[in-house]
């Protein structure tokens, strides 16, 4: 089964693996042209207005691509800038309006502008049975251990423990579960 909601934007759909009971949700915007494909398991859910884009749409350079596990979610309004790779494990729970980046601007040079200096491409992990609260930024080259609880609106910057509650700008752990 697949259910596929209204305005619902697929570019590049055969770059696109699902699994059985896949749900995109209204005016969702899925780029699937990347080098590893955007893969998606079994009873995923992509929010409604989220975007996942690997690729600039104008031509820039291909993006690595997505890995979700099953019983996952990407909740709305939620950004996946996956240029570099991201995997997201089994049964995450991501909450509306997060943003996860795989990149980063290389700014080095004050002689050339940003824009023109490209980009560094990290990947991105999200191991299985995290929840990820609302308006949190995930940022390129952090893992996110198993079992972690990322609090809303947290901005991640490094490596998060198995088990971790972790709050604040930058994000820090503030205890364990269990």
């Amino acid at each position: 089964m697949v259910l596929v909601g209204k305005g619902v934007s697929i570019r590049y759909a055969h770059y696109l693996e699902a699994g059985t009971d896949l749900i995109v949700e209204d005016h969702a915007e899925i780029n699937c042209l990347s080098r590893q494909k955007i893969q998606l398991g079994d009873r995923v859910t992509i929010g409604k207005f989220a975007i996942i884009r690997p690729s600039n749409l104008y031509g820039g350079e291909i993006g690595e691509g997505l890995k979700v596990g099953n019983h996952s979610n990407i909740g709305p309004y939620s950004y996946i800038g996956c240029s570099g790779y991201i995997e997201i494990g089994n049964n995450v729970m991501i909450s509306p309006r997060v943003s996860i980046y795989a990149e980063n601007h290389v700014f080095d040079s004050n002689e050339h502008p940003m824009k023109e200096q490209g980009v560094k491409k990290q990947f991105v992990r999200i191991e299985d049975d995290c929840w990820i609260a609302a308006n949190s930024i995930i940022l390129a080259g952090v893992t996110i251990g198993k079992g972690s609880v990322i609090a809303a609106g947290s901005v991640v910057t490094k490596d998060v423990p198995p088990y971790s509650v972790v709050a604040g700008v930058p994000a820090r752990v503030i205890k364990q579960r269990g």
